[in-house]
């Protein structure tokens, strides 16, 4: 779609397809759109920095200037400026990409900018000096697409990311002018650039005409593993439903006493840092699109030496059908002897540390059908050679119907935790270990299908020995042969499973792991 800039009343009936996530435009007329798809940016004028088209976006591709590219009007008061930005390269953490509102000159403007540390920022640039006006933590990472959305209205400013409101402010300094792109010493590219007029609600704040989410979710099908061993988990069946799609309602919901199933809706942008889930959850993503960004989940108290599990350990607590992204540390850390867990059917990438680690003594864990992809320290069992006071007689978790998708480390690293099942897995491309059983950890693992894995399994990968049996499994391409040893006690002794053909998990487990998929 060619770009346009039209009189309001003309424009009302502009046809405009945004592509920034979450947001609802329907409150007010449509001014101006450019996607860039014509291959030109006419009507924008640049100041600083190397701007050209490519692929259908606008890009900035210098870290060495501040770059602005201005469009529209100087006669435009309250509005909203959409955009999908996306980060290419950082000169410095404190360095800045985003969109600017009310440009009165190129040194004179309000923005909504991402840093390369990992924050929104809305900014007051005045004679070229920024002045962080609200600050807000959202995960950062070059090469992805962030729909960024700042509104202007009268004194009042605010700012989303990705269809959440994270940063607002009060200020007059400026009171109408043009739109801008904006990249301090970043690269960056630009795309589904879109003004709407007139003051309108918050641009995350639903039309009065639209119904809020509805709690009507269900956790699907039932754990398998040693997530029924030894009592079962039941996540919050039995208590209420609640539908969530702010940060605020889901920190507020994972947080409450007793049984609460939380229907997750659309991408929630959670504060930096990882955010206690208390006993007797559900957490489940509605349809395909729901997901976490930002933060992590802790199931499991605070970190101490005790060494003997409290009464009150977290437990019973299921998490399904969410995506996980750009964490600040792990997207889903489960510690301090919490039990009876159902990690099942998520898609994770992108974080900072494990996507999925178990530690300090936690036990009756299940992982399946997870689909882990575009990330390298994928899972721990046992975090350290070191932890054996905890975790010995502890760590006992499954496994199974998991897709380790190029994932080189950790799928997983076991430590001290016997039997771990690892069963009926897809790996794909791991290229420094598949299954790396240590600490006198022992691993059963069977049934799974290895493709281009350099070790896909072994109990003398670093630190002291494991013991694993390595059985029934296919190792396909260039994956290297098992080295395992030692006897291991057997999963079947705690409880009954169905192992399917090897042959047949590539298939079955790459159309059915992941989200959108349950």
């Amino acid at each position: 779609m060619r770009r346009r800039l039209a009189a309001v009343a003309a424009a009302a009936a502009l046809a405009l397809p945004l592509s920034v996530v979450g947001m609802n435009m329907a409150f007010a007329a449509p001014v101006f759109a450019d996607s860039f798809d014509d291959g030109n940016a006419n009507g924008w004028s640049r100041s600083g920095g190397s701007w050209s088209v490519v692929s259908g976006a606008f890009r900035q591709s210098s870290t060495g200037a501040n770059a602005r590219a201005l469009a529209g009007t100087t006669s435009w008061t309250d509005y909203t400026v959409t955009a999908r930005v996306t980060p290419i390269a950082f000169g410095s953490t404190a360095r800045t990409v985003g969109v600017a509102a009310r440009v009165q000159t190129s040194s004179n403007y309000y923005a909504l900018v991402l840093t390369g540390g990992g924050s929104v920022q809305l900014q007051r640039v005045s004679g070229g000096t920024a002045t962080a006006l609200a600050t807000g933590v959202v995960g950062v990472t070059p090469g992805t697409a962030y729909g960024l959305s700042l509104r202007v209205a009268g004194g009042q400013l605010s700012g989303a990311v990705n269809g959440v409101t994270l940063v607002r402010a009060t200020d007059s300094t400026f009171a109408s002018g043009r739109i801008g792109l904006v990249a301090s010493y970043a690269s960056a590219a630009f795309d589904d650039v879109a003004v709407e007029t007139g003051a309108g609600p918050d641009p995350t704040t639903p039309p009065p005409t639209d119904p809020p989410p509805t709690g009507t979710c269900r956790v699907s099908g039932t754990p398998s593993g040693f997530a029924t061993v030894d009592g079962t988990t039941t996540g919050g069946a039995g208590g209420p439903t609640v539908a969530v799609d702010t940060a605020a309602e889901l920190l507020t919901a994972i947080a409450r006493t007793g049984p609460v199933t939380i229907c997750v809706h659309g991408t929630i942008a959670l504060p930096a840092g990882m955010h206690d889930v208390a006993s007797d959850k559900s957490i489940v993503g509605v349809g395909g699109t729901a997901g976490i960004t930002g933060g992590g989940f802790n199931i499991g108290g605070p970190v101490s030496g005790a060494t003997t599990p409290p009464a009150d350990a977290v437990h019973n607590v299921i998490i399904q059908n969410l995506s996980f992204r750009n964490a600040s540390d792990d997207s889903i850390n489960v510690q301090m002897f919490a039990h009876h867990v159902w990690i099942d059917h998520n898609d994770l990438a992108q974080g900072y540390d494990g996507l999925i680690d178990i530690k300090r003594g936690s036990s009756y864990v299940t992982v399946s059908w997870n689909h882990t992809h575009h990330h390298t320290k994928n899972m721990l069992l046992g975090h350290d050679d070191s932890n054996g006071a905890q975790d010995v007689g502890r760590l006992k978790v499954s496994y199974h119907h998991n897709w380790f998708d190029a994932t080189p480390q950790r799928n997983p690293r076991v430590r001290f935790g016997e039997p771990v099942h690892v069963y009926n897995n897809y790996f794909f491309y791991n290229t420094d270990t598949g299954v790396a059983c240590q600490a006198d950890a022992g691993c059963v693992v069977e049934g799974n299908y290895f493709e281009n894995v350099e070790e896909p399994v072994t109990n003398t990968y670093a630190g002291p020995r494991g013991r694993c049996v390595a059985r029934l499994n296919v190792f396909a391409g260039e994956s290297g042969a098992p080295e395992c040893s030692g006897t291991v006690q057997e999963p079947s002794a705690y409880y009954a499973y169905t192992l399917d053909d090897a042959s047949a998990v590539k298939a079955l487990v790459t159309a059915g792991a992941g989200v959108g998929k349950v």
